[in-house]
């Protein structure tokens, strides 16, 4: 990606958080725009370098198109899941859940005009189609920093943020600029417009995994957050050691939809089922003032809030998840004519309009960030996406394994 004159750099968020979706033409398509990031409050040299951008919510205006079909159980587009027989005598690693697979909807419908549905149409999100994935493993919750440093004790691995860019990346930034570190949310001091998300992310020099939010800050006394500053890449390098991989994206939504059928969100169609907050998003006036009313400001532990169907935590909400697939706003549509899609594993390429020489990955389940207000990318059958070589103070992951062959004694998972 190379620098642009006056651009401070590509913010790197949502999916890193979520970005505006465009209608360029009938087919699904998703724009992004690189643009400055504003100054933030850490006590460290703000940077003007182009970084690498990732997915950024904006809102996109109301439209209540086909939204209102979405609470009579999902819509004329989805169809009950049926789900593959339960698997006996499976050896399930402690810390991961045996999800069984089988036949669901997968995508979303434009939530705009519902009850906190947010601005965002979601066109990437559909066709909603018919896909079959075989049984798997997945981690109950992100993989936090506890496992993350037991990972970088073993092998040494320094990851994307921590690295000096370097010119053949970024040609065109001044030799000063090339310094190593990552995004970080920076709320401004007072309600801004929300037409300009650059007032609110700064490239901060020193930031990664250990520094999150930047030199001043560490993770000491928080083992059982989820490590947040990893790219796509740094977490593929954790997988392998651990002998896992990254979920396809088909693999992410069928878990996150815990047995449920073109539901709104992993555990219903209510936002706050009895008054109850299911997640860690933001509340209060975004971006300048998170109320905190979920229990949390900023990125929570795992485990906070119920698990879904399958008993996995925090698939919606605290911190964005990377999956394997290459991400292209117009994948649902080329796959939509098929009767049912067998284990896909998406696109053999990337595509954002917006961005067409950004090489991006999926991301699901939004963050701390996601808001009515801005982004509802907390929705289940929604997506994200970001440059594979990103990270910021909201983006983690969890992993996957395949079967292994049954052994005589069963391992149920403690949670």
């Amino acid at each position: 990606m190379s620098s642009k004159a006056g651009i401070v750099f590509a913010v790197l968020l949502f999916a890193l958080s979520c970005k505006d979706q465009k209608k360029q033409a009938a087919q699904v398509q998703a724009s992004n725009q690189a643009a400055p990031v504003a100054n933030a409050s850490f006590s460290v040299k703000k940077i003007s370098f182009p970084f690498r951008n990732v997915a950024v919510c904006r809102p996109s205006g109301l439209n209540r198109s086909d939204s209102a079909t979405f609470m009579a159980g999902g819509g004329r587009d989805f169809r009950e899941s049926i789900f593959n027989k339960p698997l006996h005598n499976q050896t399930i690693p402690n810390g991961m859940v045996l999800i069984t697979g089988g036949q669901f909807s997968m995508g979303g419908i434009n939530p705009v005009g519902m009850d906190g549905g947010g601005h965002e149409e979601m066109d990437d999100a559909r066709p909603v189609h018919r896909v079959s994935v075989n049984a798997f493993l997945m981690d109950a919750t992100d993989v936090t920093n506890k496992q993350f440093a037991a990972f970088i004790k073993a092998t040494g691995y320094v990851t994307v943020a921590e690295q000096k860019p370097t010119h053949e990346e970024f040609p065109d930034a001044p030799e000063e600029n090339l310094v190593a570190g990552s995004m970080v949310f920076t709320p401004p001091n007072q309600k801004v417009q929300l037409n300009d998300y650059t007032q609110w992310w700064a490239y901060v020099k020193g930031a990664n995994w250990r520094h999150p939010n930047g030199p001043n800050s560490n993770i000491v006394g928080k083992d059982n957050y989820p490590v947040v500053q990893v790219c796509w890449e740094d977490a593929v390098a954790y997988a392998k050691w651990a002998g896992k991989r990254l979920p396809t994206e088909a693999q992410w939504e069928f878990a996150a939809r815990g047995g449920l059928s073109g539901n709104l969100y992993a555990w219903g169609n209510q936002l706050k089922p009895g008054g109850k907050w299911m997640a860690n998003i933001f509340e209060g006036s975004f971006p300048n003032k998170d109320a905190g009313t979920d229990g949390y400001v900023g990125v929570a532990p795992v485990k906070q809030f119920p698990p879904n169907g399958y008993g996995l935590y925090d698939m919606a909400g605290n911190v964005w998840q990377w999956c394997n697939d290459w991400y292209r706003a117009d994948y649902y549509g080329t796959v939509a004519n098929n009767t049912i899609i067998n284990n896909p594993t998406g696109p053999t390429n990337s595509l954002d309009p917006g961005e067409p020489n950004v090489k991006k990955k999926v991301q699901r389940g939004g963050s701390f960030l996601c808001t009515d207000q801005y982004c509802t990318r907390y929705m289940v059958g929604t997506r994200g996406k970001c440059d594979y070589r990103s990270a910021s103070n909201h983006i983690g992951f969890r992993c996957v394994a395949d079967i292994k062959p049954l052994t005589a004694n069963y391992t149920p998972i403690k949670r």
